[in-house]
Order: C-alpha cells, then sequence, then structure tokens
C-alpha cells in the first residue's frame, strides 16, 4: 500500500479507503435478530482484508443503514489506533439533532472517538448554512473535537462548485469529500482550492459513480488498454497531486482485487496514461466534435432556473458519455435517478417538456436546437422505471 499525507490533519492516509455503503446488510437501521450470520462474516472477512492490503482508513456514514452496527462490532477485534475510523452526520437546523444524530454514531461504532468527522451532504445553500452559521453543526462538531471525541472535521459534497468553494473558504474543514474522475472533472476549481487550503481530499465512489466501472462498456475496455477502465481512472485520480485517497466501496473481499493493479503504476502515471487519454479524447472528438466539447456547457441553466426544473447540464453530459464511449448502463441508471435523487442528485428528467419556454432558458447556449434535440433523444432512449439512491432502498 501507498500513502499520502492527508492534508492539514497530518494523517497518512492510504491511497485507497474502505467505504462502508456496500458491504452491509441492509439500508435499513435494522437490529441485530435481522442481521444474518452470513452478513457480518462478509463484512469482518471484508474489513480484515481491508486491513491486510494497508486499507487501515475505514469510512462511513449514519444513514448507510446497518453499516456502523456491524462494522462496530467488527472493529472490536483491532486496536483502535491503527485504524483511521470516520463517520458522517448530516447538518442539522436543530444543532441538538446533530449532537444525539452523533452520539448514535459513537454507540453504534463503539468507540469513544473517530478520527474523521465529516459533515455529511452539504449539497446546496442551505446545508451549507446549517453547518456554517453561529451555533450550527460545525460548531458542535468543533466542541465534540475539543473534547477528544473528534479528531479532525470536514465535510463531503454532492454541491455545485459555488457552494463547494464557499465551504472551502470557510477555512473550518480540514479535508473534503467530493466526486472528481475521468468522466467528471467539474470540481477541478475545488481541488485546487483544497490543496491551497492544505485539505485532505477524499474522492467518493470514482468506479461506480465514475463510470460503472466494475462492469464497463466494450468501447470504454478497448480505449483503456493496457488498464482495465477501473484501474486507469484509479491513476488518473492518484496522479493529480491534490489527491490523497479514492474510496473502495467494497461488497466483498474480493472488490478490492483489481485496484491493487494501480499500485505499481503510481510513479509510472506519465508514460502510461498519455496514451489511454489521447485515444479517449480522440473517441470523444470523433462522436461529438472538437466545437461541442469545448462548449456545450455554455449558457446551460441550472434545473432550479429551467421549466420543469429539468436538469439539463447533467443531461447532456451523460449523452457526450454515451455518444463518446457507450456508458448507456450508466446513463440509464443517472437518468432515472432524475426526480428521485433529491438534493443528492437534483432536477427531473426530459419527458414532455414546452419546447418554447425551455427554447427561451436555453437563448444563452450557442447549441439551443441541439439541446432541444438532445434532450427527446435522451428521454426516448433512456427514460424508464425510475430507480432511487441506495440509502432509500431496503
Amino acid at each position: 500500500m501507498r500513502y499520502r499525507r492527508f492534508g492539514r490533519t497530518e494523517l497518512a492516509m492510504p491511497v485507497f479507503s474502505c467505504g462502508g455503503m456496500r458491504y452491509q446488510q441492509s439500508w435499513k437501521d435494522v437490529d441485530w435478530p435481522e442481521i444474518s450470520v452470513e452478513s457480518q462474516a462478509n463484512l469482518e472477512a471484508t474489513l480484515a482484508r481491508s486491513l491486510e492490503l494497508g486499507i487501515n482508513h475505514i469510512e462511513t456514514a449514519r444513514y448507510y443503514g446497518s453499516s456502523e452496527r456491524q462494522l462496530g462490532k467488527a472493529l472490536a477485534a483491532y486496536p483502535r489506533s491503527e485504524i483511521i475510523l470516520q463517520t458522517k452526520v448530516p447538518p442539522s437546523e436543530d444543532p441538538a439533532e446533530f449532537l444525539e444524530t452523533f452520539d448514535r454514531s459513537m454507540s453504534l461504532l463503539q468507540t469513544d472517538y473517530v478520527d474523521l468527522l465529516s459533515i455529511h451532504g452539504v449539497n446546496n445553500a442551505e446545508l451549507l448554512d446549517w453547518a456554517l452559521r453561529k451555533g450550527g453543526s460545525l460548531d458542535v462538531a468543533e466542541r465534540l473535537q475539543a473534547e477528544g471525541r473528534v479528531r479532525h472535521i470536514g465535510f463531503s459534497t454532492h454541491a455545485p462548485l459555488p457552494v463547494i468553494l464557499e465551504a472551502i473558504a470557510s477555512d473550518r474543514l480540514s479535508y473534503i469529500n467530493l466526486h472528481w474522475y475521468y468522466i467528471f472533472q467539474t470540481n477541478q476549481a475545488a481541488l485546487e482550492a483544497a490543496q491551497k487550503h492544505d485539505m485532505g481530499v477524499f474522492i467518493i465512489s470514482p468506479s461506480d459513480k465514475g463510470g460503472h466501472l466494475y462492469s464497463p462498456p466494450q468501447k470504454l475496455v478497448d480505449l483503456c488498454e493496457p488498464l482495465h477502465p477501473m484501474v486507469f481512472n484509479d491513476l488518473f485520480c492518484l496522479s493529480q497531486p491534490q489527491i490523497h485517497t479514492l474510496s473502495i466501496g467494497a461488497a466483498r473481499p474480493s472488490d478490492f482485487d483489481r485496484h491493487l493493479e494501480t499500485l505499481p503504476l503510481l510513479d509510472q502515471a506519465d508514460q502510461v496514461l498519455p496514451p489511454i487519454l489521447e485515444r479517449l479524447e480522440a473517441a470523444a472528438t470523433a462522436a461529438l466534435g472538437q466545437d461541442w466539447l469545448d462548449t456545450w456547457m455554455v449558457g446551460l441553466p441550472t434545473p432550479d432556473t429551467t421549466p420543469g426544473e429539468i436538469n439539463i447540464p447533467t443531461i447532456v453530459w451523460l449523452y457526450n458519455l454515451v455518444q463518446a464511449f457507450d456508458m448507456v448502463k450508466y446513463a440509464k441508471a443517472r437518468y432515472n435517478l432524475l426526480g428521485n435523487g433529491g438534493h443528492w442528485f437534483p432536477g427531473q428528467r426530459a419527458g414532455q417538456f414546452d419546447p418554447v419556454a425551455l427554447s427561451a432558458a436555453l437563448d444563452q447556449s450557442p447549441h439551443r436546437d441541439r439541446i432541444l434535440q438532445i434532450l427527446k433523444e435522451m428521454d426516448a432512449w433512456l427514460g424508464g422505471e425510475s430507480v432511487v439512491r441506495l440509502s432509500q432502498s431496503s
């Protein structure tokens, strides 16, 4: 395993982290009588494999169903000082509720302290205000830090870039969990701001949200040769000096195996990546055209300013991935989450829309007519049964 200084926390962070959102039994917070022996054995085997590999950063959250409960029992078998333990608690309008939720996490994890506490899901301006306001959730977290129950405080986010940058600029948070990977580099300015503030950077779900790379389309496999697309993406992310660790949401012990192929390549990224990047960029240009790639995002309205709250930027982004890399399964899953993702994945699908109203909303786009056609095509191609976030499933 390789380790990197996790910003001003000074923790030696493994370049892969064990994310605890897929190895638990249930997305409901079930009690022990409902947890099977087999489920607990799988979690314990996954944790053991993680630690055997040197992946000693174990990350979970209060609302990852039975994850904290099952993990707390499993962690009791290991010296606490050898684990970098992180949990995440959402900000609350009521600071007392935030504290109550944190106390519940600590009880389930069977620990006196966590190394890393994230203010979880700071996804819009209101939630950021709940965290940063005087007497808010961050003030509570800082009191917990003074009491020794929390070592370092950060935040996790799916927010628009301006909200992320505002949170970073507060300079009250030591690390960030955010999305950034090959197919989604919109948060580049957040990486640079985090580096300027000496923050640790943890990348959320690079293999799943980063393109369903456990089962990639054949075109992407071919373009990423000689690397598996998941290894390419790992290497691409870890080649960025601002990034310190990538989450592996392991559901079983073997889910770490493919990622290990990245480790011997870390010192060769400048030789290994360029030919793959060149092929990927050429494929995108051939499918979409360079002018489109350079300008498709210009003038696109946000969902809250769009008739019907249609998430045009996300839909067009998914269109690009389908056209360039045949990422149909991924695009279908993300498209059908629209309308059900709340502040985690805001906005609606295209569906039936008023072309006149939407045309007016796109009056700053150089590609208005093409985008209106794309919205119709994407709903016809991808629209189907709505899907929900994992945390909403049973």
